[in-house]
C-alpha cells in the first residue's frame, strides 16, 4: 500500500503542470499517510529545474552507490533527471525494505522484477505504475491462485460459532501481534496457509477487511473453545477433531 500510494504520487510530480518536479530532500520523514495515501510534508525542497547539459556526459545522475549515465536533450536539458532521481530514491528508501517482504508467494517474483527494474532504472514511473496496477490486480482477483490443488475439503466447516479469541502462535506478516492473522483472498487460500503452519489446526474468515478489500482470516492451534456467533465459520483441520466429538 504504501509502495503503490508513494508510486501513484511520483507519477503525479513527474507529470505535473508546472513540468517534472524533484524531491530534492527526498526521505522517509518527509512522507506521511493520511486516509491511506503517502503524501509529501514538506515541498520546500522541490524543484521543477532539470539539469543543463551540452552534451550527454554532463547528464550522469549520481548516488552513493549507484551512477547512471542519461542523454543530453535537444534543448540542453538532461532527459528525464527529476523523475529518475525520485523513482530510484523510492527503490533506495521504500522498495527495498518493504517489496520483498508481505507478499503472497506466488506475486512475490513480480514484486522482485520491479525492484530489480527500478533499481537499475530499466523502468520509468509510467512503467512501475502499470506494473504495481498489475501486481494489485491479481492480489485483488486472486488470479494469482490459479492452478493449485483444492484443500478445503480436508477441513469441516462449523456454522454460527467461532473460537475464543487470545494469544496464540505467532507468524508473519500478522495484522495482530497476539496471533497469526493473515490476509486472504478465499476460505480455500486460508486452507493452504493453514495447511502450511504446522500449529495451525483451525481458522475463522473474521468480518475484518484490509485496504484492498480483502478479509482477514485468524489461524489458531486450537479449535476446541467454541462459542456461538451467528455470523462466523469455523474451520477445522479433519486430522485435529479425529476421535473428537464435534
Amino acid at each position: 500500500q504504501i509502495c503503490l500510494s508513494l508510486v501513484k504520487l511520483l507519477f503525479y510530480l513527474a507529470h505535473s503542470p508546472l513540468g517534472s518536479i524533484v524531491l530534492l530532500d527526498f526521505q522517509p520523514r518527509q512522507f506521511v499517510m493520511v486516509d491511506g495515501n503517502l503524501k509529501v510534508t514538506d515541498m520546500d525542497d522541490a524543484s521543477t529545474e532539470e539539469l543543463s547539459c551540452k552534451e550527454d556526459n554532463d547528464c550522469t545522475l549520481d548516488f552513493p552507490t549507484k551512477s547512471f549515465p542519461l542523454k543530453c536533450s535537444v534543448v540542453g536539458k538532461c532527459e528525464g533527471i527529476n523523475e529518475k532521481k525520485n523513482l530510484f530514491n523510492a527503490y533506495r528508501y521504500f522498495f527495498t525494505y518493504l517489496l520483498p517482504h508481505s507478499a503472497p508467494p506466488a506475486l512475490q517474483p513480480l514484486l522482485s522484477d520491479i525492484l530489480n527494474a527500478t533499481g537499475d532504472l530499466q523502468y520509468g514511473i509510467n512503467e512501475t505504475l502499470r506494473a504495481f496496477e498489475k501486481v494489485l490486480h491479481l492480489y485483488k482477483s486472486g488470479l494469482y491462485l490459479q492452478k493449485r490443488p483444492l484443500l478445503l475439503k480436508d477441513y469441516i466447516s462449523l456454522r454460527g460459532f467461532r473460537t475464543v479469541e487470545g494469544e496464540d502462535y505467532k507468524c508473519w506478516p500478522s495484522y495482530s501481534h497476539l496471533g497469526c492473522l493473515l490476509s486472504v483472498h478465499s476460505a480455500e487460500e486460508a486452507a493452504a496457509i493453514c495447511n502450511s503452519q504446522s500449529q495451525c489446526q483451525s481458522f475463522i474468515i473474521t468480518q475484518q477487511r484490509t485496504w484492498t478489500g480483502r478479509p482477514l482470516a485468524s489461524f489458531q492451534s486450537r479449535w476446541t473453545d467454541l462459542i456461538p456467533d451467528t455470523d462466523a465459520v469455523v474451520y477445522i483441520k479433519h486430522s485435529a477433531s479425529s476421535g473428537e466429538r464435534l
